[in-house]
């Protein structure tokens, strides 16, 4: 059954509501700002994590919460909750936690980063084409749901996407079109990675048994090198 998350630490306005989340400073008290968005379980431990480690790498890192508090282990009630989230509910918080993190006054950067996972990774996109310039650097990790835009003219962001070979949830030849479909519309430089896992490979929470502590690490390694590339 859904519980509820105890990670939300910040409120934020968007769209003339409250929205929470979670910020992760590094002990610098100021770096690059990067939002962490989450997968269909909701504001995890493991989403904390993400944001844990990018702080300590020195990026100031905030995890919106999607579903307002709830987090589920269970994959069909996660599928049923990221189902109850209209993908315009989600694009207009995460443009909230844009605003948030950009003025916030332990962020260096003028640009931000955006990594996310699962559904969080499909969200990444559409932030990504949603806010322009604002988008330094785009990780998304195997998107799917209804956040994947279907224009990405819009990204002015550099991308950089995780795709795992054995994905059943998202297969690899849609990816490999996903990639080419950015590369036209948008001109941006985009490159995808795929491993020889399964959808999930990164989440050593995961349900399923999907995760790939080898490929995982590659992946990261990646990931974080991209994000300290791009935003600074």
């Amino acid at each position: 059954m859904a519980g509820k998350t105890p990670h939300q630490n910040v409120t934020f306005p968007s769209s003339g509501a409250q929205a929470h989340g979670y910020l992760a400073v590094p002990d610098s008290g100021q770096g690059p700002g990067v939002i962490v968005i989450q997968e269909w379980w909701g504001l995890t431990d493991h989403i904390r994590d993400i944001a844990d480690r990018l702080a300590a790498l020195g990026f100031v890192a905030l995890a919106p919460d999607l579903y307002g508090g709830s987090i589920t282990h269970d994959g069909e009630e996660a599928g049923q909750m990221m189902a109850d989230l209209p993908e315009a509910k989600g694009a207009e918080l995460l443009a909230g936690a844009v605003d948030y993190l950009l003025a916030n006054e332990h962020v260096t950067s003028k640009k931000l980063g955006v990594i996310g996972f699962c559904m969080g990774g499909g969200f990444v996109l559409q932030l990504a084409a949603q806010q322009g310039e604002k988008i330094a650097a785009a990780v998304p990790f195997y998107g799917v749901g209804q956040g994947v835009p279907n224009d990405f003219s819009g990204i002015r962001a550099d991308i950089q996407g995780h795709y795992a070979n054995f994905d059943e949830m998202y297969p690899p030849e849609q990816a490999h079109a996903q990639e080419e479909q950015i590369r036209q519309q948008s001109g941006a430089n985009v490159k995808y990675y795929f491993y020889d896992a399964k959808h999930a490979f990164h989440n050593d929470e995961n349900t399923a048994g999907n995760y790939d502590p080898e490929q995982a690490v590659i992946a990261w390694e990646r990931a974080v090198g991209f994000l300290q590339d791009k935003v600074a």
